[in-house]
């Protein structure tokens, strides 16, 4: 039997993905490399391959699920702008998604652009060490006051 807490960590986990999964499915079509990114990140969160299926699978609409910290929403945008770069492309949808997003978490819009050109260059994911500290700056330049 899986207690409260467990239960609520694994819901913190389903709605990371249906954020990304907002993401992918904004065009109307879950590309292979973007569902190649979901089940990545799905594994590297600790989920099953199937529930990361199941979620993708669901006729749930999909909506914005806003972390209630800075560290988790910042998690969020890491895994958004993996997903942006996934094809290798980055769409005008994906930016105003994004920026939708940010929004919602309280943030500047700027973000998704400093994140883009500057944090994710060509698609090349920071380490976790630097973005511990990318985290620092952003907390300091986007945060609306």
């Amino acid at each position: 039997m899986k207690g409260f807490f467990e239960n609520q960590y694994l819901s913190y986990k389903k709605n990371h993905i249906k954020n990304l999964l907002a993401l992918a499915k904004a065009d109307g079509f879950v590309h292979a490399k973007e569902q190649k990114m979901l089940f990545k990140i799905g594994k590297r969160i600790g989920l099953k391959d199937r529930q990361v299926q199941e979620l993708m699978d669901s006729k749930e609409k999909l909506t914005i699920n806003v972390p209630d910290n800075f560290r988790d929403q910042m998690n969020v945008l890491y895994d958004l702008m993996q997903m942006v770069w996934a094809d290798g492309v980055v769409e005008k949808r994906e930016i105003a998604f994004c920026e939708a997003l940010v929004k919602k978490f309280g943030l500047k819009k700027d973000i998704v652009k400093w994140l883009l050109q500057e944090v994710f260059e060509k698609g090349a994911t920071p380490p976790a060490d630097e973005w511990l500290d990318l985290m620092k700056d952003a907390q300091r330049m986007f945060v609306k006051k």
